[in-house]
């Protein structure tokens, strides 16, 4: 799962809620903090959340427990979606909101 030579996509909601920036910076995150380190199964959970008004991405495996918390140098802004998904379908990796999962 995950592997970083697989498609990438964000959905259109995703787009219009983050910048592109903190959209790399999620596949970034996957791809160094994570791959190898925990066993990612095809859902994964991020949180967004407020460091002193700059942006912190969270990692859960469960959607539950935080794993990893890894600060960004971006602004944290209020309209940000507190959490996203993303899903791995074996061939398509693609970040979403949770309301899209459905």
């Amino acid at each position: 799962m995950f592997e970083a030579n697989h498609a990438r996509f964000a959905t259109e909601g995703t787009v219009r809620s983050l910048p592109k920036e903190v959209i790399d910076s999620i596949w970034v995150i996957i791809d160094a903090d994570l791959q190898g380190v925990y066993p990612l199964e095809n859902l994964l959970y991020f949180g967004l959340e407020n460091n002193h008004g700059k942006l912190t991405i969270s990692y859960s495996q469960d959607g539950q427990a935080i794993d990893v918390r890894v600060d960004l140098p971006f602004p944290y802004n209020e309209n940000f979606p507190k959490n996203i998904l993303v899903y791995d379908d074996g061939t398509r990796q693609t970040i979403l909101l949770p309301n899209e999962a459905e």
